[in-house]
């Protein structure tokens, strides 16, 4: 990989680096605020399954559909401002649904407020790959999984305190204030962001004169034909896949085991998010393996075999800590896979690479919620969490199998 932009002095990069991610915990803070409101305004307006649904989709799809252009962006353009004018973009759309809710013109909200969504998740495809293509321009190849492992860490702290925080201005106030609380956020954000110097990407030399497509197909084909890209990207996509049933199906697992009890709902997703806290910590002080590959692998296993225990457990106290400790191993492998890549991939590359890792992840997810979804409604669902756990302890099996040769 090229030489990067940090300096010898471990306290310029270090300030540099906890500046980037707090501007970028600060936004994400206002956007999971306003997300989170935004699905309770749709819940409450129409209690309707449908409606619902659509919102759903309009938040997942765009993000999905224009997380590799926005990879292709972050390797044409300069990354700092490519992040700068998302965040701005949502901010002035999240702004101008603030001045609707303040005028009262509600009368066509809720398609008002699909339409938002869908512009907010294009933001955030444009966002993510510059993103994750930053850090390592600005952190030591050496400490990439410590810093990944505390920015995995950071965002998990900041998707733990949005709904308690939604929850909190919305019962002090109208809907609007959540908004502009998002407004407040997105320009503290920025405002750090500009004190962070982030250079340029160097391209190719064959690459400069390159057009857009050229340089989509290129990527493209980097990611087909680079083994190691190829393998984690499928690796990680499965376990995206294999992970819904113990990570978003066991709001009905809970119902149709312990009953219909609000406490144990907000247990379970606390536990979740504290595991996933840990994760991040533990992983920011320890470092990982090695060899990078084995912490993937430990993430994996982890996660897998935790996930096949939870698919046999009736007691809910039990069933808790195990979610914990499940989740514990998700920043492990995100940040893993996220410093492979950084690791292998030439930074002129990594903003496509980690577009396509962002259409994975916002693929895979709704993809096996759709599936295993509707065999709940058929198959019980503990035997669904068995069945998954089952095939990613093999997965993690297969890429040790892999790494031994």
């Amino acid at each position: 990989m090229e030489a990067k932009e940090v300096q010898d002095q471990p306290q310029i990069w270090r300030r540099r680096t906890v500046m980037f991610i707090i501007s970028q915990a600060i936004t994400l803070f206002g956007s999971s605020v306003v997300q989170m409101a935004i699905i309770w305004q749709v819940a409450l307006e129409t209690s309707s399954g449908l409606w619902m649904t659509v919102l759903t989709l309009s938040s997942t799809l765009p993000q999905m559909i224009i997380s590799f252009f926005g990879g292709v962006w972050a390797d044409r353009y300069p990354r700092k401002r490519l992040i700068l004018l998302a965040d701005a973009g949502i901010a002035a759309v999240t702004l101008f649904l603030a001045l609707v809710f303040i005028a009262g013109e509600t009368a066509t909200i809720l398609p008002l407020l699909v339409v938002v969504s869908a512009l907010r998740s294009i933001g955030a495809g444009i966002q993510t790959p510059a993103v994750s293509a930053v850090i390592p321009q600005i952190v030591p190849e050496e400490q990439l999984i410590r810093y990944n492992g505390i920015n995995g860490s950071m965002m998990a702290i900041v998707q733990f305190a949005a709904p308690a925080a939604a929850g909190a201005v919305l019962s002090l106030g109208r809907f609007y204030w959540v908004l502009l609380l998002d407004v407040v956020t997105a320009i503290i954000g920025i405002t750090l962001l500009c004190f962070v110097s982030i250079a340029n990407t160097r391209k190719q030399e064959s690459e400069h004169s390159s057009t857009f497509f050229a340089d989509m197909k290129s990527g493209l084909s980097y990611a087909v034909g680079d083994k190691v890209v190829k393998r984690l990207l499928l690796t990680y996509g499965a376990f995206i896949f294999l992970s819904v049933p113990s990570s978003f199906l066991t709001v009905l697992m809970l119902k149709r085991t312990f009953g219909d009890s609000y406490m144990l709902l907000t247990i379970n997703e606390m536990a979740g998010f504290a595991g996933m806290v840990l994760g991040g910590i533990v992983l920011g002080t320890w470092g990982g393996f090695k060899e990078r590959i084995s912490t993937f692998i430990f993430g994996l296993l982890g996660f897998g075999v935790l996930s096949l225990v939870l698919g046999f457990t009736y007691n809910f106290w039990l069933f808790a800590l195990l979610m914990f400790s499940m989740s514990f191993f998700i920043p492990i492998v995100q940040s893993s896979t996220t410093t492979m890549i950084q690791e292998h991939v030439p930074e002129e590359k990594q903003g496509r690479i980690f577009g396509l890792l962002g259409t994975i992840y916002s693929g895979f997810m709704p993809l096996g919620t759709a599936i295993f979804g509707p065999l709940a409604d058929v198959v019980k669902i503990q035997w669904l969490v068995i069945a998954c756990g089952l095939l990613l302890v093999s997965l993690g099996l297969v890429q040790a199998l892999r790494k031994r040769k």
